[in-house]
């Protein structure tokens, strides 16, 4: 499989570089990778890289986004944070992603049993983790209260994963409303963003 070139890469749109990750998860689930040269995309890519998305997706060591989604260097954009949440810095690095990079995909990718989100629905409190884990908080309150009331803690594997499809919602609405950047690309459909959850289970990529 070859590296992408700007001309393949400004000929995708949004749906065709959605597609491509896609396929890319298929062959993951059915390890088949596909054919690359890593060693030649280092050359191709040495003067120049032309990645067709960009992924924020958790530091949870089971959800590296290339292997997932079986790409090869200077496929995609790779940000990643425990409990895949936004800050400045991120939507900044995903505008610089989209607007200057020419990227025409946004995921946020969620997945489930997120230790970062179990921390959120427990309040854990440790250090600076404390401060980070309360951007997940909004979506722990958004989940409404399971029948027993004990459920809503980490113990409750379905709960947690709600959780966890909640703050990717969250995180591409607030892609949307806090970067004029991407909302008027989006507006225009130069990119799409879009939501997913990795399943540590399975290696499925759903997409919503």
């Amino acid at each position: 499989m070859h590296t992408h070139t700007q001309a393949t890469r400004d000929s995708l749109s949004p749906e065709a570089a959605l597609q491509i990750l896609k396929e890319g998860n298929g062959r993951f689930r059915a390890n088949l990778k596909a054919n690359r040269d890593l060693l030649q995309q280092v050359k191709d890519t040495s003067d120049g890289q032309w990645p067709f998305a960009v992924v924020l997706s958790c530091i949870d060591s089971r959800t590296p986004a290339e292997l997932i989604f079986d790409q090869g260097l200077g496929d995609i954009f790779s940000i990643r944070i425990a409990g895949n949440f936004l800050n400045d810095d991120i939507l900044g690095s995903m505008e610089f992603s989209c607007a200057v990079a020419g990227a025409k995909l946004v995921v946020v990718l969620g997945h489930s049993h997120c230790g970062a989100i179990k921390g959120a629905c427990d309040e854990v409190e440790l250090g600076l983790l404390t401060g980070m884990l309360k951007k997940i908080k909004p979506a722990v309150d958004a989940v409404p209260t399971p029948t027993n009331p004990v459920e809503r803690s980490s113990t409750n594997a379905e709960f947690v994963d709600s959780v966890a499809r909640e703050n990717v919602r969250r995180s591409v609405d607030g892609i949307l409303e806090q970067s004029d950047v991407l909302g008027e690309m989006s507006d225009a459909e130069g990119i799409k963003v879009i939501g997913g959850m990795y399943s540590v289970e399975t290696g499925e990529v759903e997409f919503f």
